[in-house]
């Protein structure tokens, strides 16, 4: 009985003493990215679309975000997801603006305007969805 009220003391003490460090932490810091638009972008490709072809678009995708002033970031990747849910969509791509005026210009410019263009006879579908982010 003696050793499990011991043991009881312990652990309580290792509770206290976290209890107590986690007071003095310091608080979680403010996002630096809050108020930047995320412009999400997702393509279903066409059936007949060849892998050549998806190549040449990922590198046109590259190619614009230096070709457009106002992006801040660029990320991308290929769906890696075991759930079911991507109806398809199998390329994504993220653009980072400081603001929607920035996104706006972007949106507006002749090198996203030939993109779309190129992109059109390889594309099933798209999906954007922009976002401010936040704290």
């Amino acid at each position: 009985m003696k050793k499990l009220f011991a043991l009881g003391v312990v652990i309580g003490l290792a509770g206290v003493v976290a209890w107590a460090t986690s007071l003095s932490a310091e608080p979680p810091k403010k996002n630096p990215h809050v108020g930047q638009l995320r412009h999400v972008v997702l393509f279903r490709f066409k059936k007949d679309a060849t892998p050549e072809a998806i190549k040449k678009v990922e590198g046109a995708f590259r190619e614009l975000t230096v070709k457009v002033p106002g992006v801040l970031r660029y990320e991308w990747g290929t769906n890696v997801s075991p759930e079911p849910f991507a109806d398809g969509f199998t390329h994504c791509f993220v653009l980072t603006f400081k603001n929607g005026k920035d996104r706006d210009a972007y949106l507006v410019h002749p090198a996203h305007k030939a993109f779309g263009k190129m992109l059109g006879p390889y594309l099933d579908k798209v999906m954007v969805v922009d976002f401010l982010v936040r704290d």
